[in-house]
């Protein structure tokens, strides 16, 4: 296998909405310390990305949206397209910062399309909210749907997308609604319990894409075993049938039960099980190709550094074993920077993330979820929904 892209500059840290805002990119810079130092990035040669032009934003946004990004810092809020608001304040170069992000993204599906690797990742993507006209969620541009609109100009006519983000993969989702071409699955809180409020399992897509709009809203307090029963239930069959080019997926960790936006529970361990899972499926179904971006995460210090360096390690096919403890320079630089924090000694939270697959007879809390998601899914594919083979 050609060796996997990993796309990375202190610049992107320049998406930065300020303040106490919990989108803070020091979690790109810790996870990126981390895995410097536990070694996962030894020898790599991480890509620098340019921003991406109004061109290419344009494949998503419209260009009205895109200038009023441009003078948001002059002219200050506008509340019509998203700009100014406590989610999404107007911070100095948000243009180009934005604009940056989807530049890497892009620089990591082009290295997939051009055949120069068959990975990649870049944790300072996922910015999964944005609309065509308007910031939400932390997100001014998507990247993520703009490198798909890019691949589906460059050869691949088959896009698996899987989100495990906390919070519904909405803007993904409204930009290809209507295109069979592109699957799109997300797993997340249930939308009754957590912003944005969308995601319900009887969103299946429209106009001749019924079926490729996959959503598995979860129970609040669902751990590491009911979200793997809940994906295997669903996702590898869809893969299956559906036989994606290249799988794309936003790996939010603000599913953790640490992270102080929402209310699911799983942990470092589970993360990691999902990046393992997600590597396989790839493997199996789109011809080894992945590209993986960050997403959600907002508890900084304890999880999302461990948790992108198992997303970064396995990427890779350097897998870090979770009993490794956390090298003592980046434990006492946290400390110095951060002396209340209360740092975790291993790559783990010491949790099992085994699990009893879905077709057992048992009524787990995550069922209600599995039963809705197939059932309003799986005969659009030929599938029956009530047959765990299936």
């Amino acid at each position: 296998m050609r060796a996997p892209a990993v796309v990375w500059d202190s610049s992107l840290l320049g998406y930065d909405l300020g303040g106490e805002h919990p989108f803070n990119p020091v979690r790109l810079e810790l996870t990126i310390r981390l895995a410097t130092e536990l070694g996962v990035l030894d020898g790599v040669e991480l890509l620098v990305p340019g921003p991406a032009g109004d061109d290419e934003l344009r494949r998503v946004h419209i260009g009205e949206y895109i200038e009023a990004v441009r003078q948001a810092p002059m002219t200050g809020a506008d509340f019509a397209h998203g700009l100014g608001t406590e989610d999404n304040p107007v911070f100095t170069g948000m243009h180009e910062a934005s604009a940056l992000v989807v530049g890497s993204t892009l620089l990591a599906a082009r290295k997939i399309a051009d055949g120069e690797a068959t990975r990649a990742v870049n944790i300072a993507g996922g910015l999964h909210h944005a609309m065509p006209d308007k910031a939400s969620g932390f997100c001014v541009y998507n990247d993520c749907s703009v490198a798909i609109s890019w691949l589906l100009d460059h050869g691949f006519d088959r896009i698996a997308y899987v989100d495990t983000d906390v919070h519904h993969g909405d803007g993904v989702q409204a930009a290809f609604y209507d295109d069979p071409r592109v699957l799109t699955v997300s797993l997340h809180q249930h939308p009754f319990t957590l912003w944005p409020g969308t995601g319900y399992s009887a969103e299946t897509g429209k106009d001749g894409a019924e079926g490729t709009a996959v959503n598995l809203p979860l129970p609040p307090g669902t751990r590491d075993g009911g979200w793997l029963r809940a994906f295997d239930a669903v996702v590898p069959s869809l893969l299956e049938h559906f036989r994606p080019q290249i799988l794309v997926t936003q790996c939010g960790v603000d599913s953790h039960e640490e992270d102080p936006l929402a209310d699911l529970s799983l942990s470092v361990d589970g993360h990691r099980a999902i990046y393992r899972r997600l590597r396989e499926l790839s493997e199996a179904h789109a011809g080894g190709r992945w590209l993986a971006v960050g997403g959600g995460g907002y508890q900084l210090i304890r999880v999302v550094p461990r948790s992108w360096t198992h997303l970064l390690a396995t990427v890779l096919d350097r897998d870090v074993d979770p009993a490794t403890a956390l090298p003592p320079n980046w434990v006492a630089s946290i400390s110095r920077a951060a002396p209340a924090a209360e740092i975790p000694p291993r790559m783990s939270d010491d949790r099992e993330t085994g699990f009893v697959p879905w077709g057992d007879g048992a009524d787990e809390p995550v069922d209600i979820a599995i039963r809705d998601t197939r059932r309003a899914i799986f005969p659009l594919h030929g599938l029956d929904p009530d047959d765990p083979r299936d």
